[in-house]
């Protein structure tokens, strides 16, 4: 592991993980290797002992674990904050963890969006970890940075997506000497431009970037009506991002991949030719020094 700041993923797939439950045929039931979890990073910093979660997943207890391994910690939870991103499942409910069922953790910060807070706050049973200071909310707002040491920085981007029971957004991380930007849902890159944003002056900005990659292609969901659940396609983002120079284009790693997406289950040929187009895909387990 880097001795400098750095970022780890903890998971790569959609909310649900792969496979998914209801799943009645998959060689991962069997092959523990091809599983995915859900979208998960940590944040590190070794200089202090200080480590973070951007975000709370259902596959919490085995990403705390993998987080142990990595960087241990004599703590319990051993976490110095979570950043949440949004209110669906894969995001947020491995709060759960924390209550007194589970570690029955102490005034540990939870950052969150105006409407991700009050969420928490006024809804069971998020609202017991309130009140029972498993958690002690810290208010996020948009483009304002979060100051975690003098050279590290985590700052929330507003993101358009399906904001049903919370905002969604981005989140830059910015380190001493290199910059994560973390987009694991949002409905479309030009539904972002609409709020003030073009996903290619960002990228110009940060050194990596994690982006929401949830389909590959349409039709992968027979029978389901994907207006419902926008994602920015892949290959459309692939058509978008072509224009880009080459070293703009290795930035990209995709992130975020339901079940019925072919990289998720390292699919030889799809992976091939993403990466022959000059793309990649986010892979659990992987660092980026900051």
């Amino acid at each position: 592991m880097p001795d400098g700041p750095h970022t780890l993923v903890l998971g790569i797939a959609q909310d649900a993980g792969y496979p998914q439950a209801g799943t009645k045929r998959s060689p991962a039931w069997e092959d523990v290797s091809l599983r995915r979890l859900a979208t998960c990073l940590a944040l590190i910093d070794p200089r202090s002992g200080r480590r973070w979660l951007i975000d709370a997943t259902p596959d919490f207890k085995e990403q705390l674990h993998r987080l142990d391994v990595a960087a241990p910690d004599p703590r319990l939870p051993g976490l110095d904050g979570i950043f949440l991103t949004h209110a669906h499942i894969g995001h947020y409910t491995g709060l759960i963890h924390l209550g007194r069922e589970a570690i029955g953790a102490r005034d540990l910060p939870v950052y969150a969006m105006p409407r991700m807070a009050q969420f928490l706050r006024n809804n069971g049973p998020w609202e017991q970890l309130v009140t029972l200071r498993n958690i002690s909310i810290q208010p996020l707002r948009d483009r304002a940075p979060i100051m975690l040491a003098p050279d590290i920085t985590v700052t929330p981007l507003s993101v358009p997506h399906r904001d049903e029971y919370s905002e969604t957004v981005a989140l830059r991380i910015a380190g001493p000497g290199r910059t994560v930007l973390f987009v694991p849902d949002i409905n479309g890159w030009d539904d972002w431009e609409t709020m003030g944003v073009r996903i290619e002056v960002l990228l110009a900005t940060v050194d990596i970037a994690y982006l929401d990659g949830t389909f590959l292609s349409a039709g992968e969901l027979p029978g389901r009506d994907l207006r419902e659940i926008p994602h920015p396609l892949i290959a459309s983002s692939i058509e978008r991002f072509s224009r880009l120079p080459p070293a703009e284009q290795a930035k990209i790693r995709f992130i975020h991949l339901n079940q019925s997406n072919p990289l998720i289950r390292d699919d030889a040929e799809a992976l091939g030719d993403l990466r022959e187009l000059g793309f990649n895909v986010a892979r659990e387990g992987e660092t980026v020094e900051l």
